[in-house]
């Protein structure tokens, strides 16, 4: 990766007004929560982790006791809860059947609505809010789908498409402060 991942580490004492005791209960009421409180922090679910397995600062027990403890700010505004690829390889070793890609999930959930969205997923959004997709079309990718006897890429109506972010957050969320 180029840059890099922030972690979950706390470089300096924290203050008990830097802790929220009521984060871990906001998360458990999220869809997909409800485990969190379950994690007893064997280890196991960094066994099979691909992406631990790339990125060793991806460490699913940290950050599930970071929420636990209440460190909601430095939870939500890290780069590492948007690591997991919800491939359940976690959840299928967890013995105490803590589905940790939807614990991850209700987090992300939470920082989005807080306003922390990775830049990965905030460049995406700005080009489907500009061009309506994730990549740009152009005549090359028609000529190739054509070539496979595929038909051509739709032209998307901006003009609708533009209404229906209009009448969503998205654009709120796409101006908002991101990962810091």
């Amino acid at each position: 990766m180029s840059q890099k991942i922030r972690s979950l580490s706390v470089n300096e004492p924290l203050k008990s007004t830097q802790l929220d005791p009521k984060f871990k209960y906001e998360v458990a009421k999220e869809p997909g929560g409800e485990g969190l409180g379950y994690c007893f922090q064997c280890g196991k679910c960094t066994a099979t982790c691909p992406i631990r397995r790339v990125e060793s600062i991806y460490k699913p027990r940290q950050i599930l006791r970071a929420a636990l403890l209440g460190l909601r700010e430095i939870v939500l505004s890290s780069d590492v809860i948007w690591l997991c690829a919800t491939c359940f390889s976690c959840t299928e070793r967890c013995p105490q059947g803590v589905k940790l890609a939807d614990v991850m999930r209700a987090i992300r959930n939470i920082a989005v609505r807080e306003g922390y969205i990775h830049p990965f997923f905030q460049a995406q959004g700005k080009m489907i809010s500009e061009i309506g997709r994730i990549f740009e079309d152009d005549e090359f990718i028609n000529e190739q789908r054509a070539d496979l006897g595929l038909p051509p890429v739709p032209i998307v109506n901006l003009e609708e498409f533009k209404k229906i972010l209009d009448s969503t957050k998205i654009k709120e969320l796409l101006a908002s402060k991101g990962s810091k």
